[in-house]
This record gives structure tokens, C-alpha cells and sequence, in this order.
């Protein structure tokens, strides 16, 4: 699967487990380890760790290389090499603010309805 159809994929099953303020940003120019980064947030840990979970079981035949955060739920990290997911607590995504430390690099444009 090319790395923006992954990303798409992800963010629609994100979707699905009511996450919110998602945002893909294009990486390919800005970093060497991967193309995207997929930003969603949950309303709390557990939620959060439902989104994670939701994304994993249902992005096939991929499996994320690595992960961290599950345990706690404030920021989960899924590495699929070349979409980087970050699934926030409200109060984790203000505090990191990605989407300002890589402001300068290009968005996705995501379905209105998401």
C-alpha cells in the first residue's frame, strides 16, 4: 500500500473510533524517516487506546514496526516506517504541539465529513 493511501486508511479508522482533529502532515521533504505524520486526538486514555487499537487490528496486511505510549494513553505512537501515527490526549497534543514545531510542511487534504 503506497504511503498516502496508508495514511488515509489510517485516519478513516481513526474516524471510526471518534477521533478528532486530525491532521496528515506531508514529511517526505522535511524528514529522512518517513513520508507522513498522522495527528489524531481522543478525548481521554482510554479513548485514545481504542483509537491505537482500532488502527492496528484494522491496517492490513501492515503491522506497525514499532510502539509506544499504550500503557499510559497520553501520546501512542505507531511506526509503519513510512506513516508515523500520534493519537493524543487533548492535553498531550497541546503540550508537543506538532503540527506548529512542522508547520512549515505541506497537509493532506482530509474529506470534510471526518
Amino acid at each position: 500500500m503506497a504511503a498516502e493511501a496508508l495514511a488515509r486508511d489510517i485516519v478513516a479508522r481513526a474516524a471510526g473510533k471518534k477521533a478528532t482533529d486530525m491532521v496528515v502532515l506531508a514529511m517526505g521533504g522535511a524528514v529522512s524517516y518517513t513520508d507522513f505524520f498522522v495527528l489524531v486526538t481522543g478525548g481521554n486514555p482510554r479513548q485514545t487506546q481504542a483509537i491505537a487499537e482500532e488502527i492496528q487490528h484494522r491496517v492490513r496486511p501492515r503491522r506497525a514496526a514499532r510502539v509506544e505510549g499504550e500503557r499510559e494513553g497520553e501520546w501512542i505512537l505507531l511506526d509503519y516506517i513510512d506513516v508515523v501515527v500520534h493519537v493524543f490526549t487533548p492535553a498531550a497534543r497541546d503540550f508537543y504541539r506538532l503540527e506548529t514545531l512542522w508547520g512549515d510542511v505541506p497537509r493532506l487534504e482530509l474529506p470534510a465529513d471526518l
